[in-house]
């Protein structure tokens, strides 16, 4: 893992193997970004002039390494592009110098220390900063014996932060424990499912429930059957790999609410009987993204001693096609006692969730939010970059996408509308498990809502866009598991703690 450290050297003097400035555009000029002053210097005021001699154009995901003239202890200069420079009086968005800082550790893999010389206005900029390079830092590289790629970045040291200050101190430490939590999904999103399976990831918490102080119960399938949790055990059952229902709680002596999360844990999907075509199942081990995302966030929760009570469920199964398998026609006995028709037994992390979200509601938590990679219907509507958000309250379902923004992370409101809920009527049992195919994604929303309980505010996050990155890494954002949501939901649990929600 990156080591951050928060120094009070100047950009010059400080001893490390590359320094990271960054520079923005300014009207068609190009410009030094705050705390480069002495970098600048070094280069007699010309730093500006020598980059665009190179071809820089202080884009933002622009990097350009030069080397460093004398008067620097680094012998290397990286100058990243922050976009538009502000307005006088103004400072940079906190996303625009997470993605820099970022964007800037990936370049600089195989370094052993960087000194970050970016804009720092506020503890929230040094937070952005330091989150952004250890993000920016992660790699997945456990399965490659002939490691041929550059180990990460070993040590950030991040200048222009105030290390006796207590908000700069809080602002880093938090940002190394949510970074480290994103990366702890993303590892769990990456690793392939013949080990990843529902009792393997089931262990993973139970370890980090040692760790941590975290209350650890696993319902394994003989418990499932004894409860009735016919959901998880119908998606389950053609596996041979059994499947897990997960409770993991972080409380608090001093806390007055409760946030219950539950995360979708397919460890793998191949569809079951309705199988998927290939190229549609070669990256269905990230189906477990929002159960890894829940799973880091109590985690994340217990490491800041948030004023909270954040309890997880991971809802952890295999769906395979078996002689076993559920089929298509077939009716589930849910938690609680409400019949599914299975229509689709690829729409089956609705099922997983809805035994989950029945049982957390008998415990009565001030709000339920569950994360999912729910439905290719949302990616089709959003992209692969948002995630939807539903509620059963549009003033929580607000706030959710406002935080969602504030850390940087992109969302959308999504509605759920009454009149698709009848296109899941069945005639066989209490409803189907799939409705028309128009609005697939609101269909499951309004297919989750059924399971939630009484005067319970419930949001639902769709996050099968951003969950997987399939393309060119950018940003902090890596190729693989992301960690989408995680940042969203520890806001969420600060907010609630702060009594804000």
């Amino acid at each position: 893992m990156t080591a951050l450290t928060l120094s009070t050297a100047g950009a010059a003097t400080l001893r490390a193997d590359a320094l990271v400035v960054g520079v923005a555009k300014a009207g068609k000029s190009l410009v030094v970004a705050p705390g480069a002053e002495a970098v600048d210097k070094a280069f007699d005021g010309r730093l500006a002039a020598v980059l665009e001699t190179l071809g820089a154009s202080g884009g933002e995901g622009e990097a350009t390494k030069l080397p460093a003239p004398a008067g620097l202890k680094a012998p290397v200069v990286l100058a990243v592009g922050l976009g538009s420079a502000p307005e006088e009086g103004e400072s940079y968005d906190s996303e625009t110098l997470r993605r820099a800082a970022g964007t800037a550790a990936r370049v600089l893999s195989g370094t052993k220390k960087a000194a970050f010389a970016l804009p720092v206005a506020s503890a929230e900029d040094a937070g952005a900063i330091a989150e952004g390079a250890l993000l920016g830092a992660y790699s997945f590289d456990a399965y490659q014996e002939q490691k041929d790629g550059k180990k990460p970045l070993a040590e950030v040291a991040l200048l222009g932060a105030k290390p006796r200050d207590k908000a700069h101190k809080a602002a880093a430490d938090r940002a190394l424990a949510v970074a480290e939590e994103i990366n702890r999904a993303r590892d769990l999103i990456n690793t392939p499912p013949n080990d990843l399976t529902p009792a393997a990831f089931a262990a993973a918490a139970q370890t980090a429930g040692k760790e941590h102080g975290l209350k650890v119960q696993v319902l394994d399938e003989k418990a499932l059957a004894k409860g009735g949790f016919g959901g998880i055990l119908g998606v389950g059952t053609g596996s041979v790999n059994p499947p897990r229902l997960v409770r993991i709680a972080y409380t608090h002596p001093k806390a007055e609410r409760t946030l219950a999360l539950i995360g979708k844990g397919i460890t793998y999907d191949s569809g079951g009987i309705s199988l998927k075509p290939a190229g549609h199942n070669e990256t269905m081990k990230c189906d477990m993204s929002g159960a890894a995302a829940v799973f880091a966030t109590v985690v994340a929760a217990a490491r800041l001693g948030l004023e909270v009570n954040v309890t997880g469920w991971l809802a952890l199964a295999e769906n395979m096609p078996s002689g076993s398998a559920t089929r298509p026609g077939d009716v589930l006995r849910m938690y609680g006692g409400k019949t599914v028709e299975v229509l689709n037994t690829d729409a089956e992390g609705r099922l997983v969730l809805a035994d989950a979200i029945t049982k957390a509601s008998e415990e009565h938590p001030d709000a339920i939010v569950d994360v999912a990679t729910l439905t290719g219907a949302m990616v089709l509507a959003l992209g692969e970059r948002t995630f939807g958000i539903m509620s059963n309250d549009d003033d929580y379902r607000t706030a959710i996408h406002e935080i969602a923004g504030e850390v940087g992370e992109q969302s959308w409101p999504m509605p759920l509308p009454a009149d698709l809920r009848k296109t899941m009527d069945s005639p066989t049992a209490d409803m189907a498990n799939m409705g028309v195919r128009m609005g697939g994604g609101l269909i499951a929303g309004l297919f989750l809502q059924e399971f939630v309980g009484e005067g319970i505010t419930w949001a639902h996050l769709d996050i099968a866009g951003p969950a997987f990155h399939e393309g060119a890494p950018y940003g902090y954002t890596p190729k693989g598991g992301t960690g989408s949501s995680v940042r969203t939901l520890v806001r969420l649990a600060e907010l609630t703690a702060a009594g804000e929600l």
